[in-house]
This record gives C-alpha cells, structure tokens and sequence, in this order.
C-alpha cells in the first residue's frame, strides 16, 4: 500500500497557510533517491544524472538536484534559460530536442551545452546555424519493435525520433569532416518500464553499436546516454525498480562488451525524471462537493489543469484519504474536478473509505509530469507548488497563479486592466 510522505496533522497545518490544492515536494525522498542512483552508477567514473527538467521545470528542485551532482536535460529555449539561471553551464546540460528552432540551438551552443542531433538533416542545419561543436551526441533509433524476452516494451519504429542505424554512420562520418573530435550516443526505446531488465538490454545494444561506429568510422566514442524510461509502479500492487540491480546490469554488460574492445573509458549517462521526481511529490486537494446519480461522484477542489495524466491518457494515480488510510474501502465512487469535461476524473470506479465534504485527498506520484503539464481551460488558475524541507518546514516555491497571471497576456487590449496587478 502506498502511504503518504505527509501526515493529516501536518496537512491541516499547512492549509492555514497554503490553501489547498498545491503540489508538495518531498526533499528528504528527492534525495535520498538521487545519492542512490549515483551509488548504484559508481562503478562509472564518469558517470552523470541529466535530470530532464519537462518533467518538473522548478528552480527549487533544479538547484536542490544540482547539490546531489546532477545536470540537467532540456528540450527548449525557455528550459535552457531557466538552466542557465540555476547556475548550470557548459556540459552541465544535455540539449535533446527535436524539431528544434534555430533560437533554441543557438542558446545550447551559447551555453556550451552537449548538444543531441535527433535527426541526420540537422547536421547541416547546425552547422549553418553555429558550427559543429567539438563533441556532439546522435540520438539513435533502431527502428521496428523493442522486445525484452517475450515481452514487446514499445515500437521504436513508430517513433518521430532519432538516427536510422545507416544514419548514424554516415552522420558521424560527416560530422567529422567538419572538426567534431568526441562523440556521445543516446537512445530512449521504451517509456515508465517498471522492470530492472530494461537499462541493461538498452546499454549493450547502444554499447555494441559504439564498437561498430568506432570500427567503420574511427570516431572518438566518449559518451553513452541511456536517456530516460526507467519508471515507477503507480499502482500498489507493483514492486518498484531496483536500482541496484538495474546499475549492476548496464555494470555487466559494460564489462562483456566495450572492455574487451578497449573503450573502457565510456562515460555513462542517465536523462531520468520520472524515476527521480515521481514519487516525491503529492496533490492535495480537498472534498468540496458530493453527486448522487448514477453513480457517485466526489468533487474536489483541484482539477485535470493540475494534474492531467488521468484526463489524458487514462492513467492510474493511487489516492489516500487522510486519517482514514486504516478505514475500509467499501465505497465505489468518480473522483472529479470541476472543467467542463467529462475526462476530469482523477479517479473512475475506485474503491475508497467513504469521503465526507472536507476530506482531505492525497493524489500520490505527481512529482513529475504533474504540474509541469498543467493548463488553463475554463478559466482555471495553476496552484502553488511546496517543498517540504528535510526539518519539517514547508516553503513555497511557485506560487499559486491569480486572474492578474491569467489575463496578463492580454494587457495591450486595455479592456481587462482593472483585474491585472501593476
């Protein structure tokens, strides 16, 4: 059973500072898992986390993983900005990106970023742009059906990204003639896989295709990227991924085939933020309304514009009701916010301790892709985002968005100046 990182005693404190809903933040679990994948890595001696900062773009947390030794993973102009802020430079920070604009690669080069072709015709397209940067990394995409055993994971083949295999000779060949000297590797074949094989399969197909690009292009390989992909089990019924076992699985493969090739002194990379924000981080909300119809609705105050992934793609999200986790559950209700859309439904048929008006709901695993993919249909404002601190305090770090937010964008028109703030 999935048990809160915040007790009901703690919550009602809270809220007489903080109303509900926000998102809150576990420091303490932020880093006790982020010290965990460093050790279970440690054998790499380059080893380094490039948190991907889509997952949850807060300066707070970019600066309190950057203490724990991570970089970062940025997809856009305003992620690099928010980056650079934070104090992050240089290769410090992986620029992954595709169907890239030319501002973006503009500031990556700027920055001295690692910069991640996605796709062969960008070679040139870079260049044009800023030049080849020195080292640079190809995002690699294998094509067809990813399997690990019997099992299909995804279907790379499917995907919009990255190099075909023929691709990635040929662009490292061109890279070259034109001064790129070191050269990293990247793949990311299945998403959220909650199982310790899926890093170590990823790694030796990267590693053997390392050999072989080093073999017909004579290319300086530094660098390999397992990129993201290694995730959490949303619901109680699933084991979590070992870590451990998942660093001693790349560890093996490592050992089998690039020492034997004499490229021992690969560094190994990691793009997680699910695995590494996820189950750190709650939505709070609270019981406001209650339907009786067809069915039995709970309504609370917080809605898909806080936490979209159930409206979105179907996605299961454990709930506990706090002070009644011992409470049987023995009633079936919708758990609902209030858009005008039948998709606003945290949960469908989920079996909970009766919920009574004032109840206070925790939404578990909204650490990453939670807030990060808010909206603001129907008007709806964004909620405040909370670190809970090692010692017991809770600070703000974003905090909840007003009418004045919303309708600042339309400032030029004069008509809605009086609800904006000056």
């Amino acid at each position: 059973m999935k048990k809160p990182f915040i007790t009901k005693a703690q919550v009602e404190d809270i809220i007489k500072t903080y109303p509900t809903p926000f998102h809150i933040y576990d420091e303490k679990g932020i880093r006790e898992n982020a010290r965990n994948l460093y050790k279970a890595f440690s054998w790499n001696k380059g080893f380094r986390e490039y948190f991907a900062v889509k997952a949850t773009p807060n300066p707070y947390i970019l600066k309190l993983l950057a203490e724990e030794g991570c970089g970062v993973d940025c997809s856009s102009l305003t992620e690099l900005m928010l980056s650079e802020c934070c104090g992050f430079k240089g290769s410090d920070i992986m620029f992954s990106s595709n169907v890239t604009p030319e501002e973006d690669y503009k500031k990556a080069y700027e920055l001295g970023a690692f910069i991640n072709l996605d796709d062969f015709t960008h070679i040139e397209y870079l260049d044009k742009l800023t030049g080849i940067p020195e080292t640079i990394f190809l995002r690699y995409n294998p094509g067809g059906e990813f399997q690990v055993t019997s099992q299909i994971m995804d279907t790379p083949g499917d995907a919009k990204y990255g190099f075909t295999h023929e691709q990635m000779i040929e662009g490292i060949r061109l890279l070259m003639q034109k001064g790129a000297k070191r050269f990293g590797i990247h793949s990311f074949l299945a998403s959220n896989t909650v199982t310790n094989v899926y890093y170590p399969k990823l790694a030796r197909i990267l590693f053997e295709l390392a050999v072989e690009l080093k073999e017909k292009t004579g290319a300086d390989i530094k660098y390999i990227n397992l990129s993201g992909g290694v995730g959490i089990p949303y619901t109680p019924d699933k084991e979590p991924n070992d870590i451990f076992a998942i660093g001693e699985g790349v560890h093996k493969a490592y050992d089998e085939v690039l020492v034997p090739a004499g490229m021992d002194d690969i560094s190994i990379f990691t793009e997680l933020g699910r695995y590494m924000l996820a189950p750190y981080g709650h939505l709070v909300t609270k019981c406001i309304h209650h339907k009786h119809i067809y069915k039995e609705y709970v309504g609370v105050d917080a809605t898909a514009c806080d936490l979209m992934r159930p409206a979105m793609y179907g996605a299961y999200h454990h709930i506990t009701v706090l002070g009644k986790e011992d409470a049987p559950c023995d009633h079936k209700y919708d758990v609902t916010g209030s858009l005008c859309e039948n998709n606003d439904k945290f949960a469908i048929d989920r079996m909970l301790p009766e919920i009574d008006t004032g109840d206070i709901l925790v939404i578990h695993d909204t650490g990453a892709h939670g807030y990060s993919m808010g909206y603001n249909y129907n008007g709806r404002l964004r909620h405040a985002e909370l670190l809970l601190h090692e010692d017991g305090s809770v600070q703000m770090i974003r905090r909840a968005e007003t009418p004045s937010d919303y309708f600042r964008t339309f400032d030029f028109c004069g008509l809605l100046d009086k609800y904006i703030e000056k």
